[in-house]
C-alpha cells in the first residue's frame, strides 16, 4: 500500500505498514467469515427446535448464507473500486458483525433467515479483498508466506467450524455460534483502520456505472445453482418438476450473464481474466479442490455420528486434527514455495490428499475415535500444500489492477466447487446405500451359512430378553442397512481420491511462475 505520489504503471507500491500486521488484520476477517460457513451446520437441529421449525426448513439457514455470499464474491472488485477498498472492507465487517448478533438474537425462522442472508452478503467480499490486500502488501519473494497465513483462515476455519460450533452448542447455546463473531469483528475493524491503506490505483479508479443487469443475472443463476444443489437429493433431482425449471433458469441466466459481461465496457465482473492460462487452470483446480476438501469435511463427521453413534462434539474432535496438519504445512510451504517449482508442491499435495482418501476408504465399524488420526492430520497437511502454491501460481503475472477481480472469481470457484462436492457426496451416500443394500440382500437366505450363523446368534440374543425371531430379523435388517451405508461412504472416499489423482497431471499444464515487476508472482 502506498501514500506516495503517483507511480509509473506496473510499479509495485511500497507498503506503509508492517505487512505482517496487515496480514493478521485481514486474516481475522477471513477466518471469521469462512468459519461461519460451517459453524452453524452442527447447530441446525437446535436452531430448528428453538424457532419451532423442521430440520428441512432449518437448512435454509445455511442456504440463505451461501447464496448471498456467492453473489457478492465476484462483485467485490467493482464495489472496492467504487467506494474504496478499505472503506468497503470495513463496511462489510460491520454488516457481518451486526447481522451475526441479529442471528443469535433471532426468535423466529424468518428473522434468522433474513439475518443470515445479510450476514452472507457482508461476508462475501471478505475473502477476495483480504487476498488482494495480502498479495499487494508483500514483496514477491514473501507472497508464498502471505498466502500461507491467508490459507490458515480458508483451510483451517472449515475444519474448526463443526468442532467449535458443537462445543458452543453443547456447552452454552446455539446462539453463541453467532455471538462469537462479535469480538473477532471488533478486533478486525480496529486493526484494519490502523494498518490497511488503499493503493493509488484504488483511490484513482473509475469503475463506471453499476451494472445492474449483470448483477441481476449473476444473482439469479448463482441462487438457482445453490438451491438446486441443496435441495436436489431431497426432491429426487430431475424427477422433480421444479428442479428442471430451476436448472433451465440457471442455464439461461448463466449464458446471458457471460454474454452480457463480455460486451460491457465496464463490466461488473471482468471475465476476460480467464484468458490467462495459469488463472484459468487455477480456477479449475481450486474448484476441484473445493469439492474434495468440503466433501471430506462433510463426510467424516457424518460417518462418526451416523455409523458410530458419536455426538456432534465428539465427531468434531475426531476430525479436528486436520487443522494441526494445515498449521504445520502452511508456514513450511510459505517458506519453501519461493525456492521450489510450485507445480511439484501442488502435485505432491493432491497426491497426498488422494492417498488419504484411499486410507479413509478402508473404514470399518470397529474403528475408534482416533483410528484415523494420521490420515486426518496428513490430509490437512496435503490441503495446505495445495492451497498456498495454487493461490500464488494462479495469479502469477496478473497486474495489481486485476488482482481484486481475479481473487473474487478464484474464491467463487472454490465455493461453487465446495457446494457441488457436498451435494455429490451426500447424493452418493443416499443412492449407493440403496444399491449396496440390494446387492447384499441377495445373500440373505437360508442357503447362506454365514446368514444362518448370524440369525442363530441374533435369535439367541433376543431370546435372553424374551424376544422373538422377528426381532432377530430386525437386528439383521439394521446391520444390513449399516453395512450398506458404510460401503456408500467407502465409495465416496474412493471418488475423492480419484479426483485428487486426476488433478496431478492438470497441475503440469500450469506455466512455471516467474517473478515479474508489477505482477503478482510466486517468485521462482
Amino acid at each position: 500500500m502506498s501514500n506516495s505520489p503517483a507511480r509509473p504503471s506496473g510499479d509495485i507500491p511500497a507498503p506503509t505498514s508492517n505487512p505482517w500486521l496487515v496480514a493478521i488484520a485481514v486474516m481475522l476477517a477471513t477466518f471469521m467469515e469462512v468459519l461461519d460457513t460451517s459453524i452453524a451446520s452442527v447447530a441446525l437441529p437446535y436452531i430448528a427446535g428453538s424457532v419451532s421449525a423442521t430440520n428441512d426448513e432449518a437448512t435454509w439457514v445455511l442456504t440463505s448464507y451461501l447464496v448471498a455470499n456467492a453473489i457478492i464474491l465476484p462483485t467485490s472488485s467493482w464495489f472496492s473500486q467504487r467506494f474504496g477498498r478499505k472503506r468497503f472492507l470495513l463496511t462489510c465487517i460491520v454488516i457481518f458483525t451486526i447481522s451475526s448478533f441479529a442471528c443469535g438474537a433471532a426468535d423466529s425462522l424468518a428473522v434468522i433467515l433474513i439475518a443470515r442472508a445479510v450476514q452472507g452478503a457482508g461476508g462475501g467480499a471478505l475473502q477476495p479483498l483480504s487476498q488482494a490486500i495480502l498479495l499487494e502488501s508483500f514483496p514477491p519473494h514473501q507472497r508464498g508466506q502471505a498466502m500461507a497465513l491467508f490459507g490458515l483462515g480458508v483451510v483451517v476455519a472449515p475444519v474448526l467450524g463443526p468442532t467449535v460450533g458443537g462445543w458452543l452448542t453443547e456447552t452454552y447455546s446455539w446462539r453463541w455460534a453467532f455471538y462469537i463473531n462479535i469480538p473477532v469483528g471488533i478486533l478486525a475493524m480496529f486493526m484494519i483502520m490502523r494498518y490497511v491503506h488503499d493503493p493509488d490505483y484504488i483511490r484513482d479508479a473509475k469503475p463506471g456505472r453499476f451494472d445492474g443487469i449483470g448483477f441481476g443475472l449473476l444473482a439469479v443463476w448463482l441462487g438457482a445453482l445453490q438451491i438446486v444443489l441443496d435441495k436436489g437429493q431431497e426432491d429426487d433431482w430431475f424427477g422433480a418438476t421444479w428442479i428442471r425449471w430451476a436448472v433451465a433458469i440457471l442455464v439461461v441466466c448463466f449464458v446471458a450473464f457471460i454474454a452480457w459481461e463480455l460486451r460491457q465496457r465496464n463490466p461488473l465482473v471482468r471475465l476476460r481474466v480467464i484468458l490467462n492460462r495459469n488463472f484459468a487452470l487455477g480456477c479449475l483446480l481450486i474448484g476441484l479442490f473445493g469439492g474434495v476438501i468440503y466433501g471430506m469435511i462433510t463426510l467424516l463427521p457424518l460417518l462418526y455420528q451416523e455409523l458410530l453413534g458419536y455426538n456432534a462434539l465428539d465427531a468434531g474432535m475426531a476430525v479436528s486434527p486436520r487443522g494441526l496438519g494445515s498449521l504445520v504445512a502452511m508456514p513450511l510451504i510459505g517458506l519453501i514455495s519461493s525456492r521450489i517449482d510450485n507445480r511439484y508442491l501442488l502435485a505432491f499435495g493432491f497426491a497426498l490428499f488422494g492417498g488419504c482418501g484411499l486410507w479413509f476408504a478402508r473404514v470399518n465399524l470397529d474403528i475408534s475415535q482416533w483410528s484415523f488420526l494420521w490420515p486426518v492430520v496428513i490430509s490437512g497437511f496435503g490441503a495446505g500444500m495445495v492451497f498456498v502454491p495454487l493461490a500464488s501460481t494462479s495469479m502469477a503475472g496478473l497486474p495489481n489492477e486485476q488482482i481484486g477481480n481475479a481473487a473474487g472469481l478464484f474464491n467463487l470457484m472454490r465455493n461453487i466447487g465446495g457446494s457441488i462436492g457436498i451435494s455429490i457426496v451426500n447424493t452418493v451416500v443416499a443412492r449407493h446405500e440403496q444399491v449396496h443394500r440390494v446387492e447384499m440382500s441377495g445373500h440373505v437366505n437360508a442357503a447362506n451359512s454365514a446368514f444362518r450363523h448370524l440369525l442363530s446368534g441374533a435369535t439367541a440374543l433376543t431370546a435372553r430378553t424374551g424376544g422373538s425371531q422377528l426381532q432377530a430379523y430386525g437386528i439383521i435388517n439394521g446391520l444390513l442397512s449399516q453395512q450398506a451405508r458404510l460401503r456408500a461412504y467407502v465409495d465416496d472416499f474412493q471418488y475423492i481420491a480419484a479426483v485428487c489423482f486426476l488433478c496431478v497431471p492438470i497441475v503440469f499444464l500450469l506455466r512455471k511462475a516467474v517473478a515479474k515487476k508489477g505482477a503478482v508472482s510466486a517468485a521462482h
